[in-house]
């Protein structure tokens, strides 16, 4: 188990999207994190108190977690003084990079030497099956974007507590770092062996009541050439009977890839509800979430009722106005 609350470092994060474990700890788990570490020339700020180690230790906090997703999941070598001081200070540490704690020979002769315990959880603790395609009882429903860091984890969350404030029976099932630094549990789909990854997620949504909902934590984009294995993987294990699209409507290029366009909603509807088809002939699209974080309000509500008219779909913000709306369309399925 990883203690809190946590101290969250940001270290030399170049933007706010850089930050993105940090800021879905502080949005969704508010309780257990003190404040935020940050180093010289770091861009991004979760807009928690900034603390020393010292300050930190003395305000409770018992882990540090790296709040950073950087491209390839290193652990920068800017970061290891700081890394190895918090261990010294009695901190623990806990990361979802591909690049593990524990192989960083400097923070494992500090966690020994002082006693302190290294957190990798990105590293998957089951032995998954190969997916076998098999229908499983209950429903599933999966967040779907244009892009990467579009906000399908944050529009999954908010539908699992629109569902459970009206009585309806849903699970969060995280599939990525932030996801299970948010829950306690969850696969960390990335990290899976490739032909493994489906049946991983088909482990994650067993069986269940006709009536409940596995809400899917969605990852990468099938137009992102990077990650789309992730996206195939969820969408064929997790035999969705509903999606998600989800978009950011200020961003022009990838992430990450600045020679590639964003998709139409259109063109990801398409795509994704015949690929979910070879799984789950009944999948249908439901609804559509946006972020709108970067638009100020007026500006974010017109912006929703356009793409509501283009698309026929309820389309609403689920972080900043609730996703009570997608849960409605859920019910009518």
């Amino acid at each position: 188990m990883i203690e809190t609350p946590y101290l969250l470092f940001l270290g030399d994060a170049p933007d706010q999207l850089a930050a993105k474990v940090a800021q879905g700890i502080k949005d969704w788990r508010p309780e257990n994190a003190v404040g935020q570490f940050r180093m010289d020339g770091c861009q991004a700020d979760v807009r928690l108190p900034d603390m020393t180690l010292e300050e930190a230790k003395a305000a409770g906090a018992r882990t540090l977690v790296i709040g950073v997703a950087n491209r390839g999941g290193k652990i920068s070598a800017a970061w290891r003084e700081v890394l190895v001081a918090a261990l010294e200070a009695g901190f623990d540490l806990a990361s979802g990079l591909h690049n593990l704690l524990r192989d960083v020979p400097e923070l494992a002769a500090a966690a020994q030497a002082n006693g302190r315990s290294l957190h990798d959880v990105r590293v998957p603790s089951v032995e998954y099956p190969i997916a076998n395609g098999v229908r499983r009882r209950g429903k599933r429903v999966l967040a779907v974007g244009t892009d990467c860091s579009v906000g399908k984890m944050y529009t999954g969350l908010a539908l699992d507590a629109a569902m459970k404030a009206r009585g309806m029976k849903s699970s969060f099932r995280a599939t990525g770092q932030t996801g299970i630094l948010i829950t306690g549990e969850g696969i960390p789909l990335d990290a899976v062996i490739a032909d493994f990854m489906a049946g991983s997620v088909e482990w994650l949504t067993p069986d269940n009541d006709e009536d409940h909902w596995d809400i899917i934590e969605g990852q990468g984009s099938l137009f992102h050439v990077s990650y789309s294995g992730v996206t195939m993987a969820l969408i064929h294990g997790g035999q969705p009977d509903a999606l998600i699209l989800s978009h950011e409507p200020t961003r022009k290029t990838m992430r990450g890839l600045p020679d590639y366009a964003l998709p139409s909603l259109e063109a990801l509807r398409e795509t994704a509800l015949t690929m979910a088809r070879v799984a789950n002939p009944a999948c249908e699209v439901i609804g559509v979430s946006v972020n709108t974080q970067a638009l100020g309000e007026d500006e974010a509500l017109a912006y929703l009722a356009q793409v509501e008219r283009e698309t026929g779909l309820p389309t609403v913000d689920p972080f900043r106005q609730g996703a009570a709306r997608l849960a409605d369309a859920l019910e009518r399925l």
